[in-house]
């Protein structure tokens, strides 16, 4: 429970106001295994700010740690490029598309569909790729959500994937 503590940095990033919000429950069961009561927090958010602060950083940190033992997939899309990730045991599968049209933009509905059509047309460039995790394989999950991905359900992975069959 301790081991994020000890380093004194934390090892993602604090939850936001919102997200804090949302697990408040969470969090009341997390101050309880800390033998924080209500009581005691309020008193703790007063007059010493800092610890306060340190406590919702472990509980991040306990939440992120959660969160990416989960995820199975990512994507990071942007207009002309879309990075697929299926998050393996042992190392990540990416599927990577680029579009060589610059009046093509797949984040829209428009665009999203010209590249439903145009999957196999030569405006269209498909990668795979196969990458090993460090020795931390949630770090790197971290680092590609910090860069702009998102936790999926998978489909657009699954689809590029049958479609590549």
């Amino acid at each position: 429970m301790h081991s994020f503590r000890e380093r004194g940095t934390m090892k993602y990033t604090r939850l936001t106001k919102e997200q804090l919000e949302e697990l408040h429950q969470e969090f009341i069961n997390f101050l309880a295994t800390q033998s924080i009561t209500a009581e005691e927090w309020k008193q703790l958010k007063e007059e010493k700010p800092k610890v306060a602060e340190e406590e919702i950083d472990v509980f991040s940190d306990l939440v992120w740690e959660g969160v990416l033992t989960q995820a199975t997939y990512l994507e990071n899309i942007s207009p002309q490029h879309m990075y697929l990730f299926h998050l393996h045991e042992s190392e990540m599968k990416l599927i990577a598309v680029k579009i060589l049209r610059n009046d093509v933009d797949i984040t829209t509905k428009e665009g999203f569909q010209w590249l439903r059509e145009n999957y196999t047309s030569e405006e269209v460039e498909i990668l795979t790729a196969n990458k090993e995790y460090s020795s931390d394989r949630n770090a790197d999950k971290f680092a590609l959500i910090q860069q702009g991905s998102n936790i999926t359900k998978g489909q657009l992975y699954q689809w590029f994937e049958a479609m590549m069959a």
